[in-house]
């Protein structure tokens, strides 16, 4: 039988988060929830699962490399599910033009880097991969799956004027000043199974109903499943929506021919 557990949550408070979540979530009274964690296992360090959940901006921000990041410490590559989206919701990845360092310095210090970056509408079943240097920002009105590499390194160029720590030369320095590549987005379509990452750092997929049989050969180790809708069967551990499942092996495990699910291990 496939061993499994499920991972910890950790419910973590942001200006910008929600009071009202989407179910299965609930908000405590009067706490504003941005963001719930899934807490790595020590045996699958490398990657961390988050939902996310947005009434208002968040900052203009960027993650440096594997190479780029304080010795060793992992850099930040990550991606994007929207679950959910008002009509008006956006997401800034890349700039709109080519910027400079000196241009991307002074953009951030008058606040009008807000105006150079693309922002993107999006709906529900946007797929967005974020390779470390891309600029970008999480607009109000989201709830989203993050998968990124387990890194809490984040350098802050802009944050609307609130009273939060920026980072502006070391954001400056690995950030990117360029247009965000077409080809590492793409739209999923209601029950539509995908590989979605293929590397660097991570791989994966979307299972819609009964994955293919060759999906246990392609995440021969220890995986992360994250049912999306309905539940996932693991070592006899029921996982619902809205949580999060480390297995040593997909052989076995039973996934709802109903759901939705996501599956990620590192590389």
């Amino acid at each position: 039988m496939t061993q499994a557990r499920l991972l910890p949550t950790r419910t973590v408070e942001k200006p910008w988060g929600c009071d009202s979540l989407p179910a299965p979530f609930v908000a405590p009274d009067g706490q504003r929830i941005g963001e719930i964690w899934f807490e790595p296992d020590a045996d699958l360090p490398q990657l961390l699962v988050k939902y996310l959940f947005t009434s208002e901006k968040l900052s203009v921000q960027v993650h440096p490399s594997d190479a780029q990041a304080p010795a060793g410490e992992r850099g930040k590559e990550e991606c994007w599910l929207v679950l959910s989206a008002e009509p008006d919701a956006r997401l800034a990845i890349g700039f709109r033009e080519a910027l400079g360092a000196d241009a991307m310095r002074a953009a951030a210090l008058d606040g009008s880097i807000e105006t150079l970056l693309e922002w993107h509408p999006v709906k529900p079943g946007d797929f967005f991969y974020l390779p470390a240097g891309t600029v970008h920002a999480i607009g109000p009105g989201l709830a989203l799956i993050e998968i990124q590499q387990n890194s809490d390194i984040t350098y802050r160029l802009y944050d609307y004027g609130r009273p939060r720590e920026l980072h502006l030369e070391a954001g400056v320095a690995v950030a990117r000043g360029e247009p965000y590549p077409g080809h590492l987005q793409r739209h999923l379509a209601t029950g539509e199974s995908a590989v979605l990452v293929e590397g660097p750092h991570f791989r994966l997929e979307r299972v819609c109903g009964a994955p293919d049989a060759g999906l246990p050969a392609r995440f021969p180790g220890t995986t992360l499943v994250i049912p999306v809708r309905g539940s996932v069967v693991a070592g006899g551990v029921a996982v619902q929506a809205g949580q999060c499942a480390q297995v040593a092996s997909l052989a076995g495990v039973e996934f709802d021919r109903e759901g939705e699910a996501l599956v990620a291990a590192p590389l």
